[in-house]
């Protein structure tokens, strides 16, 4: 067995049946997958001790696995066997460490927290961090590549093609370049949510819609969980911006209050506490009535009540913060 899946053992998943019929519960799943993270890229004793460092604290401090978590899942609800949606939920956890150091580096956000530790350039210099997160991008797309090497071929296109247009410079690299620009564009909402719509919602709908797409989904499915990625990402966006207005570093677990200080896009500062908090709740409300339209035609994909009902706390825990009553919007 390779080293990425060694953590099934962790996990005491059955080698002999696929994921959804023995699925741990979401703590031991999101356990298992930080281990699998931990693992999947192999440090040999011959790589330069800082570089081989630098790589370890980032694979050693992952986040949440939320979208690691969900990426398996669904590659799972539709069809794909064990190994590939692995193979793709770590895959897509690499990217998104990746994208987060680039964010943090002195020349982008300035940040020093991240995941509640110092940021991977603050121990071991902007070189290190930048050789790190491109290792990771390297190892994310070899993986990729594992999870698509036996699909038809077009299948493979329309995953490639997709994977390209997030997080490529359409997608993911302009959002960072008109983030980056901010201060020569109109400063308004509608500018925010489309920075938003490059970043953000382009890795959620790489944990959405890319494992359906791989597992060949029926395209009215890969179309509702386009709308639902849509709805999510910018919901978990306007979450962040609060969070970056009204939280604290050491309550957070990453450097706050830096959109202000560094003139960079922040919905609830463009619109306001209020009106953001607001905006909120219309996004999850309308991602609410997406997800009714999914859920019947797939019934199986009902694990993603649990990842709603994530955002829905994020949204509650806004609007305390912002001396707004939340709503119960428990499902």
């Amino acid at each position: 067995m390779s080293s990425q899946f060694q953590f099934l053992e962790v996990a005491r998943w059955s080698t002999e049946q696929p994921v959804r019929s023995r699925a741990p519960q979401p703590d031991a799943e999101d356990a298992a997958l930080a281990a699998a993270f931990a693992c999947a890229l192999p440090i040999n004793p011959g790589l330069d001790p800082s570089f081989a460092a630098a790589l370890r604290h980032l694979l050693l401090h992952p986040g949440s696995m939320v979208r690691s978590r969900v990426v398996a899942q669904l590659a799972a609800a539709y069809g794909m066997s064990r190994e590939p949606a692995m193979n793709m939920a770590i895959a897509l956890e690499c990217f998104h460490t990746a994208s987060l150091v680039f964010d943090d580096l002195p020349c982008m956000d300035d940040a020093s927290m991240r995941r509640g530790i110092e940021c991977v350039h603050v121990r071991y210099g902007e070189a290190g961090a930048i050789l790190a997160a491109l290792g990771l991008i390297n190892r994310a797309y070899a993986l990729m590549w594992r999870t698509l090497a036996d699909c038809n071929r077009s299948v493979q296109q329309a995953a490639l093609d997709y994977l390209e247009q997030r997080l490529g410079v359409e997608g993911l690299l302009n959002g960072q370049a008109l983030d980056l620009n901010y201060g020569t564009h109109v400063r308004d909402h509608k500018a925010t949510e489309r920075i938003a719509v490059g970043k953000t919602v382009s890795l959620i709908r790489l944990s959405l819609v890319m494992p359906a797409l791989s597992a060949g989904a029926p395209r009215r499915h890969v179309q509702l969980l386009e709308r639902l990625s849509y709805f999510w990402g910018l919901a978990y966006q306007m979450a962040d911006d609060l969070k970056d207005v009204q939280q604290s570093t050491e309550t957070s677990g990453k450097t706050t209050a830096r959109d202000e200080h560094l003139g960079r896009p922040n919905i609830a500062l463009a619109l306001g506490v209020t009106a953001a908090t607001a905006r909120l709740a219309r996004l999850l409300d309308d991602g609410d009535r997406t997800l009714k339209q999914l859920l019947p035609l797939r019934p199986n994909l009902a694990f993603l009540r649990r990842l709603r009902n994530e955002l829905h706390a994020d949204l509650n825990r806004a609007m305390r913060q912002a001396g707004v009553i939340p709503i119960d919007r428990k499902r």
